[in-house]
């Protein structure tokens, strides 16, 4: 057996002494502002928020024909192209912006840092729908995979982005997987849920369980009817124990499951548009909602003391996203 020689002896020296340190966790505090600047991404819904992604709707909404008309679905598209306008009618392009910009306002008016994405991908016209594209977690962001072809390349000026802000990227949906961020929600720090739907898969789901699994989250799992696409229209929260829902939308198990976690519920009223659900907390009991609300619901919640913006955002609407899809959050208080 040969000796060692001086070198090696060195090296191994060496390494002894400068070896690895696993702890810190990546997530924690100190780590992140070492390392990345700031304490990034969120792990509850409701917390006070900083940050959030948008993009103002613009020339991407071009491809858009109007000629294009479904008389049977009432509504705009082209299926070989892959674009579609879920409203009756096609709003200009300067209404669109103007209840995006007042979306902006109202956030920076509450001392929310809004960043924009820094341009779309062609033809990509939702792009305003941020949330789908991003899913923040602890300490960084998920990058998703969209499901039908015109949104497929929203992830590429996402991506751009977070990676000019110096966003912790800490996974991309890959292989088969299909995900987008309107169907997720923090329930709390502990536990979040995924809607499955033809917009979310298995393997997608297996994904970001994968990320969370190593943060110590629990991810519940929860099949949407039919061929709605996103939990956010019928579930989100707007107080630390406090969720607005459409019952209808959601099976008997969860909605039991709620109730064992503590969540209590204000179910939508009749008269309330379907965009109701899909707001927006700035902070625990704070909410951005839309102007339509019903008197109804908006008394349900101000009994319990939750505080509501009004915006009106139904022009927005039209192309199939409310308030909650036009936010992407990247920076939450912890609650």
């Amino acid at each position: 057996m040969s000796a060692v020689s001086e070198e090696e002896y060195r090296y191994n020296m060496t390494m002894k002494i400068f070896h690895s340190w696993p702890e810190p966790a990546f997530e924690s505090a100190e780590q992140q502002e070492e390392v990345w600047g700031r304490k990034w991404g969120c792990d509850n819904d409701v917390g006070r928020l900083r940050m959030v992604l948008m993009h103002r709707p613009g020339e991407e909404l071009g491809v858009i024909d109007p000629a294009m008309r479904n008389e049977e679905l009432g509504s705009y598209g082209d299926p070989e192209h892959g674009w579609y306008w879920r409203g009756a009618t096609i709003p200009a392009l300067e209404e669109l912006q103007a209840q995006h910009d007042a979306l902006v306002k109202a956030l920076g008016d509450n001392g929310v840092e809004v960043v924009f994405i820094d341009r779309a991908e062609p033809e990509r016209m939702k792009t305003c729908y941020t949330r789908d594209s991003v899913i923040a977690v602890k300490g960084g962001a998920i990058v998703t995979r969209l499901g039908p072809k015109i949104r497929r390349g929203e992830e590429v000026s996402a991506t751009r982005t977070l990676a000019a802000l110096g966003m912790p990227i800490l996974r991309t949906v890959h292989g088969t997987g299909i995900m987008e961020g309107g169907s997720f929600v923090w329930l709390n720090p502990q536990t979040a849920v995924i809607g499955r739907s033809n917009r979310v898969n298995e393997e997608g789901c297996r994904q970001v369980e994968d990320v969370l699994r190593a943060q110590g989250v629990e991810l519940l799992r929860v099949d949407l009817t039919g061929y709605r696409l996103h939990i956010d229209g019928a579930l989100v929260m707007v107080d630390v124990d406090t969720a607005i829902i459409n019952p209808v939308q959601l099976p008997f198990w969860f909605l039991e499951k709620l109730r064992e976690l503590g969540i209590r519920t204000v179910e939508v009223s009749p008269g309330d548009p379907i965009s109701t659900v899909n707001c927006l907390a700035i902070a625990p009991g704070k909410v951005i909602m839309s102007a339509a609300i019903s008197a109804l619901t908006k008394d349900k919640l101000d009994r319990l003391g939750i505080e509501i913006i009004e915006v009106a955002y139904d022009k927005m609407y039209l192309g199939g996203g409310g308030i909650h899809c036009s936010t992407s959050p990247l920076i939450r208080d912890s609650i």
